[in-house]
């Protein structure tokens, strides 16, 4: 049966996600402000290629909310810092039985989702699906092996739950059900902390940074500190190797394949360093656990987009 979905905020990893549920057999609206990018996909579809094969999807793309029938499952992407507005933007596609999943990167967006439209309304998860816009309407992206986790806030396993996992799994994304959602976003963090501020500050894609030998220590030891930071918080994250998630971030990805906030830092935008670092030395700074690398990181980043905020400024 085929499911509505709207994809709120269908950049490089809504388009992936967007585009293979579209694949499913999915009815797919695609929300972006890529004008480009709409246009490209309502002419000719969209390409989304795994390095080996490339499909061809055939979603709806829009810049606007209006004139798009109730969504069954609203997919909230957009950058972290958008949260608030974007959902407020998608009144007319959430209707009274509308279910909307965040997979944004940091934790905290769930929140900001639940006090729009209402807590019940609400679902979270981590997604390690990639992908990279490589020009209008086509996605160079990963899924195979690329593990979603997606849970009720209150740790419940509904129906509604299960049925949107058994719907990305048909889909071909590897998708489980947390009973501990909490705990799988800080495991999702993990692995944003390893590459996100070493990729923007290197520039580096995925193939480069991953055989770095300066890079890979330092990057382990930034994933350390965000584990000391979560257990010390009583959140109940699994992973004792600080190198797992560094492995996870680009283990199944291409060569080229850029890490998010790399993709914002070449393109000039304001990258999510606030909700990946930031979020580790705020919990530091609250369970009294020193976050050195992370707060350097953070600071770098930061001051790196005040130069590029300065050069667009001219």
């Amino acid at each position: 049966m085929a499911v509505q979905v709207v994809v709120i905020g269908a950049g490089s990893l809504g388009s992936a996600i967007g585009g293979t549920l579209s694949l499913a057999g999915h009815d797919v609206v695609l929300i972006t402000r890529n004008r480009a990018h709409v246009d490209a996909v309502n002419q000719s579809g969209l390409r989304l290629d795994d390095g080996a094969v490339v499909r061809v999807a055939q979603p709806v793309a829009d810049t606007e909310f209006q004139g798009h029938r109730a969504a069954d499952l609203a997919i909230v992407l957009v950058k972290s810092f958008d949260t608030a507005d974007a959902v407020r933007a998608a009144e007319p596609v959430i209707g009274p039985t509308t279910t909307v999943l965040t997979l944004q990167n940091g934790v905290g967006c769930e929140e900001t989702t639940a006090g729009i439209v209402g807590r019940e309304r609400v679902i979270a998860g981590r997604t390690f699906v990639g992908g990279r816009i490589v020009e209008p309407g086509v996605v160079e992206y990963g899924v195979a092996g690329r593990r979603t986790t997606i849970g009720e806030l209150d740790g419940g396993v509904t129906p509604r739950i299960e049925q949107i996992a058994a719907m990305f799994r048909a889909a071909g994304m590897d998708t489980d059900v947390s009973t501990d959602i909490t705990a799988m976003m800080w495991e999702k963090l993990f692995v944003n902390v390893a590459t996100g501020a070493w990729s923007a500050l290197t520039r580096l894609p995925y193939g480069e940074l991953s055989v770095d030998p300066d890079v890979e220590p330092m990057a382990i030891a930034t994933v350390a500190e965000a584990i000391g930071v979560a257990r010390a918080l009583g959140v109940a994250v699994t992973t004792t190797d600080p190198a797992e998630p560094w492995r996870r971030a680009w283990e199944g990805l291409p060569a080229g394949f850029q890490a998010s906030m790399l993709q914002s830092v070449l393109s000039g935008r304001r990258t999510e360093v606030d909700v990946m670092h930031g979020a580790v030395c705020r919990g530091g700074r609250e369970a009294g656990v020193a976050t050195p690398i992370n707060d350097t990181l953070w600071a770098a980043v930061r001051g790196l987009e005040r130069h590029l905020q300065l050069v667009t400024d001219g």
